[in-house]
C-alpha cells in the first residue's frame, strides 16, 4: 500500500497521513534523543559535584538503555517503510536522519562512559566552564530535535529551528575556545592539559553533530517542497 508522502493539514504540510504507528515510533525515537541529552547533563553536574558516584552510573546506565532502545526503534521504522511503501521518494533522507541522531545518543552514551572510566581531574576553576558548555550542547541538542520534530509534521517551520541550532553551537564553540584558553593558561601539567582539552572537544562533538543534522534538515526540507 502507497501513502502519500505530504498532506496539508491546517494550511501545513505534513510528511505522513494514516500511519500513527510509525509516527507513535517516530516520536519516541525522538524523545530518547531527548532523554539522552538530559541525562548527560545531569550526569555531567553530578561529575563536577562528587565525581563518580551511584547516580552518576545511573546516568550511564539510563543512556545505555536508550542507545538500545533507539536502535530497535529505528530498526522497526525502517522495515515499516519498506514493507509498507511509504514516502519512496523521501525514504532514504528519513532514515539516515534517524540514524544520524542514533549517532548523537551514542555520543551522549560514549561520553558519559568515558567520563565514568577516565575521570578527568577537573580543577574547580574550570568548572563553570564544562557546566557551561554541557548546558549550551543540551539547548542545542533540544533544538534539533525540535527541528526534526517539524520536518515529519510542518516541514515549513524546519528553518525557524534550524536557526537556534546553529546560534547554540556557535555559543559552544565559544565556550569550548574559553576552556581551552584557560587548561593551557594554567599551571597544570601537560599531560593533564591534553586530557581536558580531549573532554572539552568531546563535550563540544555533540553540538557539531547537531548542526550537521540541521544542515541536513535544511536540505530535506527544500527538497520536499519542490
Amino acid at each position: 500500500m502507497f501513502l502519500a508522502n505530504r498532506k496539508e493539514q491546517n494550511g501545513r504540510f505534513t510528511l505522513f497521513r494514516r500511519t500513527k504507528k510509525l509516527e507513535s515510533r517516530i516520536d519516541e525515537f525522538l524523545d530518547n534523543m531527548v532523554e539522552a541529552a538530559l541525562l548527560f547533563r545531569r550526569g555531567i553536574k553530578i561529575y563536577l559535584k562528587r565525581g563518580i558516584t551511584d547516580e552518576f552510573e545511573e546516568c550511564l546506565e539510563k543512556a545505555e538503555e536508550l542507545e538500545n532502545r533507539n536502535d530497535e526503534l529505528r530498526r522497526r521504522i525502517e522495515t515499516e517503510l519498506y514493507l509498507n511503501t511509504l514516502i519512496p521518494e523521501s525514504r532514504e533522507d528519513v532514515l539516515r536522519l534517524l540514524e544520524h541522531i542514533d549517532d548523537l545518543v551514542n555520543l551522549v552514551e560514549a561520553n558519559l562512559f568515558r567520563f565514568s572510566i577516565q575521570q578527568p581531574d577537573i580543577p574547580d576553576h574550570l568548572k563553570n566552564g564544562f557546566r557551561d558548555l554541557t548546558k549550551i550542547v543540551v539547548e542545542c541538542l533540544e533544538e534539533v530535535v525540535k527541528a526534526a520534530r517539524a520536518f515529519f509534521r510542518d516541514y515549513s517551520s524546519v528553518r525557524d529551528f534550524n536557526s537556534k541550532v546553529i546560534f547554540f553551537e556557535t555559543e559552544a564553540d565559544k565556550v569550548s575556545t574559553r576552556i581551552q584558553r584557560e587548561v593551557f593558561d594554567s599551571d597544570l601539567s601537560l599531560e593533564n592539559k591534553r586530557h581536558l582539552i580531549y573532554f572539552v572537544e568531546k563535550i563540544d562533538d555533540l553540538a557539531n553533530g547537531a548542526e550537521d543534522i540541521a544542515d541536513e534538515l535544511n536540505i530535506y526540507a527544500i527538497k520536499l517542497k519542490v
